[in-house]
């Protein structure tokens, strides 16, 4: 940006760094949460990037590609000799034009017990950001209110966004590509509008591409709150969630791997002339779709029998419906059931654990998808 730019107490004039704080909420013990954040705001006019982790908070190989997104950035600001605000010397080939914005701990209450929750209300903490088309008499509580108040800051400055997860143990690195919903927010044309954008968003990471789910299940499991998807579906914002491995220890090809897709987004959109040095390519080390045609997420298949699951497809493996994906077996090893894939897709992770119960999943998957990226969020939509 040509101007400052100030995100909770950081404050960054153009060609600094800032690192601050957003406050949370209070605490019974006093002081208050914070969350912390960095901006790094180039000398001249330009989009403004955010990237946020730990919204779940074992989800560690998100926060270290936050913090490292934020390092590789402030290399493309300064004068070149240290001004201590945290930026080094600068890369004098990529030099930043706009801003970056960088939240590594958005759920600091998860990440100090490494659970997914926080403890303000024991369910998903990235299922609370606003919704402008939700009606809910139920007053906010804390975790409602200290995602709107993160959604507030990001509102007011954000261009993109991408939101940095891990999935189960195991997973591949892939991005979520959200629905993007018209209605009463947005029109038809103004969604397809929003949507090319987000695909540019979503490809330039260089990560295999998986649509979320169909609108009405995206809906009713609140996905339209989530981090990337209230920025895109309420703040009109391109967003996108990059999965980036597995959970609970920082893995380093994932990390690697988030870092360059974030560096390449910004190319891509203009904030960086080329990648700073020592950044990977976008998407190396990381396994590329083995599968040619779009697919969305799928949580599947399900078992009918209870028992012990073992896996015979591996993550990254290409399957056909019917394709045998896992075999439930007794304590004492007799096969009761052949699990079949329900889909032409692949296997992105394995549900966690050895015993299942009936209706369990043993997998997670990409499963090909024949629906629209720009949908109707309520089906009167769809047909007025």
């Amino acid at each position: 940006m040509d101007e400052p730019l100030t995100v909770g107490t950081a404050t960054a004039a153009p060609g600094e760094r800032a690192d601050g704080w957003i406050h949370a909420t209070g605490l019974p013990t006093g002081g208050s949460e914070r969350l912390p954040v960095t901006v790094i705001n180039g000398a001249d006019a330009g989009p403004v990037l955010w990237v946020t982790g730990g919204v779940h908070g074992d989800e560690a190989t998100g926060v270290a590609v936050a913090q490292d997104v934020a390092a590789a950035f402030s290399e493309t600001v300064g004068d070149g000799t240290g001004d201590g605000n945290g930026v080094g010397p600068r890369d004098e080939d990529a030099t930043l034009a706009g801003a970056v914005v960088v939240v590594p701990v958005v759920n600091p209450a998860g990440l100090r017990r490494n659970e997914r929750t926080s403890y303000y209300g024991g369910d998903d903490p990235n299922r609370y950001f606003p919704d402008t088309e939700r009606e809910d008499s139920r007053p906010p509580e804390t975790q409602e209110r200290i995602d709107s108040r993160l959604f507030d800051a990001l509102a007011e400055s954000a261009d993109l966004l991408v939101d940095c997860h891990t999935a189960q143990v195991g997973s591949m690195p892939f991005t979520i590509r959200d629905r993007v919903l018209y209605g009463e927010e947005r029109t038809e044309a103004e969604a397809e509008d929003l949507a090319e954008d987000l695909d540019r968003l979503a490809t330039a990471l260089g990560l295999p591409i998986l649509t979320e789910y169909p609108a009405e299940e995206y809906v009713e499991q609140s996905l339209q709150r989530s981090t990337a998807g209230a920025a895109l579906n309420t703040a009109g914002v391109p967003a996108v969630t990059a999965e980036l491995g597995g959970h609970s220890v920082v893995e380093e090809d994932a990390r690697r791997a988030g870092v360059a897709g974030i560096v390449a987004a910004a190319v891509e959109f203009g904030l960086l002339d080329s990648v700073p040095a020592g950044v990977a390519e976008a998407g190396a080390g990381v396994p590329n779709s083995p599968i040619e045609y779009p697919v969305r997420r799928f949580v599947g298949p399900r078992v009918e029998e209870a028992g012990l699951v073992r896996h015979r497809v591996a993550v990254g493996e290409a399957v056909e419906a019917g394709d045998a994906v896992a075999e439930v077996v007794t304590p004492h090893g007799e096969v009761v059931e052949s699990v079949e894939s329900e889909h032409d897709g692949y296997v992105i992770g394995r549900a966690e654990g050895v015993a299942v119960y009936e209706g369990n999943p043993v997998a997670s998957m990409a499963v090909r998808d024949d629906g629209d990226l720009v949908v109707p969020r309520d089906r009167d939509d769809a047909e007025e």
